[in-house]
Order: C-alpha cells, then structure tokens, then sequence
C-alpha cells in the first residue's frame, strides 16, 4: 500500500533521488512500505514571488538601539511569550522551505538568545536553503561557531559605529551600558573568518554616526556585502526616540559618498527609506507575514493556520522593489 506523504520542494539531504530535479520542482513523496520515493510532478511559478524570507523569530535583543523598528510589541499580544514554541517554529520553516523560499534570514530581536537557534538553522539547511543570522555579535563564541560550521552559511553583524560614545548614546550596547569596542568586533570578525563563515555587515546611518568612517571596518573585515541603510521610522514602533535618529536623504548620500570607493567596488550596497519599503519578505515571531509599505506594521494571518501560499499573497509584496534594492546577488 503506497501512502502519500506530501506535495513540496523535496530535500535533497532527505530524498538524494531528488538531486536532479530544481529547486522549483514540485514532487510527491511517497512511502511504500520502508521505502521512499519521489516523484517530479509540476514546476511552480516561482517568477515575480521574492525568492528570500527574514524571519524575525524572536522579540527579545539584549541591546536597547532607540532607533529599533523591530520591538514587535503586537507579538506580545497574540503569544505570552512574544514569539512562537519551538516546534511551531520548525513547522514554519519547513513550510516556507516547501513553498520555494531559496534563503532564509533569521533575525529578531536577537536571535542568538533563542535557546533552539541552531534547530532551526539545521531545519532550514536539511531542506536545501542558503541559511543567514542578523546578529548584533553580543554572543557569537566558539561554541555557537563550532556548533553551526557546516549549517549556517553566512553571519551578518549589525555594527553602526567604532565609537564607544556613538554606540551607547544610541542603545547599541547590551543593556543599553555594556558597549561592544573596535577591539571586540575585529577579535569576532577574526573568528567568524576562522571557521570559513561568509561575512555581511549591516550598519543604519542616523543622526548621530553619518559623519563617521567605516573605512577602517569594512577594509579590516572584508565583507562579501556591506548594507548601509538609512535609518527607518516605523509608526507603532519606534515614534519614542526616532526624532533624536532621522536624517534627511542628503545626510544619507553624505555618508556614502565618504564611502564611494566601497560602492564602486559593489561591496556596499545602500537602501534609503523608499528602497526598503516593501521589497523585503518579513515574518514576525508570532508567525506572520508582515510589510512597511505603509510606513507601519501590517500583519498577515496565521502562516500555520493559513498556510505560506494563500498569507503571502495576501501580502502583495513588491518583487520590483526587490531587484532594485539588488535583493539578487550570489548568496549560494
């Protein structure tokens, strides 16, 4: 008696016999006894669908950046917890990797603070996902690079500033007093280096560091990529302090033309506040989709109750936007 099991991406690392199928095939796999088969069945339309997905899985962070639009202080609302349990968590990436979503971020938050991190990077890994961590550093070790070498494929640090003032008048410490030196980052980009991660690097340009220099950093670092962006206002989220952090678009082309020569080289990569608006796939901890493109947090519902298919389309993400801000690029 055969038994149909489901109707998705197959994994590779699961079912090798899918090897040869892309990553857009659709196949059923099927369980005849101890035995399992795939089997190829349709392509799926995975044109004009943004083919990357942040998934923002948890709402605590050990630092206090005032400029934040990520607190998520809706997720509290729905979840006790501020985010979903742990095996709602893998299902959900499971899903997103059956839908055809060919990279997953996972942010928060802070991520690393998530007992259960490294379950979800495997989960996403065993399904054939290029895997990504926004982190702000504060507890990448030996032991989480040790523990995630062969499943996680890039790191992407969030580092605004080389001033310790810089860094702890606008919350990028943990706590909101315990700053991260140059010292510190150069040790952990030695680190990541070591264990043959690739490297991104995040910085928001705001009121208080566009006069800065990253030269020193990113000529140190060596990133694949290096996003510079302008520092986005989100009503609901960050209206408390955002007026101490929000800069006109010439303050923004001011820090990248003191950055040109990493441009011209296509390491840094800038988004201002009309090219991050709708171009990215977020979810939020509580599980769902959501968008800017409003200038607020929208919601989708439920991706598990709903399912990833029906939510995101729902959302009408803007793929156009994506490929402006050069959301493609080789992540492989």
């Amino acid at each position: 008696m055969t038994q149909k099991i489901a109707l998705i991406p197959a994994p590779p690392m699961l079912f090798p016999e899918a090897l040869f199928l892309y990553s857009s095939d659709v196949v059923l796999i099927e369980v005849q006894g101890n035995k399992k088969s795939v089997k190829q069945t349709m392509k799926t339309p995975f044109e004009g669908i943004i083919p990357s997905v942040n998934y923002h899985l948890w709402e605590p962070c050990n630092m206090r950046c005032k400029f934040c639009f990520a607190p998520f202080y809706d997720a509290k609302k729905l979840l006790p917890k501020g985010h979903l349990p742990k095996e709602q968590s893998l299902q959900l990436v499971s899903e997103l990797a059956a839908f055809g979503f060919e990279k997953i971020t996972f942010a928060g938050g802070e991520p690393t603070l998530c007992p259960w991190i490294s379950d979800l990077i495997s989960e996403a890994k065993k399904w054939g996902m290029t895997t990504m961590i926004v982190t702000n550093g504060s507890r990448i070790n030996e032991a989480f690079l040790e523990q995630n070498k062969e499943i996680l494929d890039w790191i992407i640090l969030s580092i605004d500033s080389l001033t310790d003032e810089t860094n702890l008048k606008s919350g990028r410490a943990v706590t909101g007093k315990k700053v991260y030196t140059k010292e510190e980052y150069f040790k952990l980009i030695d680190k990541i280096k070591k264990y043959g991660y690739r490297l991104k690097i995040n910085t928001v340009v705001h009121q208080l560091n566009f006069q800065e220099s990253m030269k020193e950093l990113i000529e140190y670092a060596k990133p694949e990529r290096w996003k510079v962006f302008q520092v986005l206002p989100i009503k609901g989220e960050n209206d408390k302090h955002i007026d101490e952090f929000v800069i006109t678009d010439e303050m923004f082309s001011a820090f990248i033309a003191n950055h040109h020569q990493l441009q011209d080289e296509g390491i840094l990569v800038r988004e201002n506040n009309i090219e991050m608006k709708d171009s990215y796939v977020m979810i939020d901890p509580a599980g769902r989709f959501y968008t800017n493109k409003n200038g607020m947090q929208e919601y989708s519902e439920s991706i598990l109750s709903n399912g990833v298919e029906r939510t995101y389309f729902k959302m009408n993400y803007n793929y156009q936007n994506f490929i402006n801000r050069k959301g493609v690029y080789n992540w492989k």
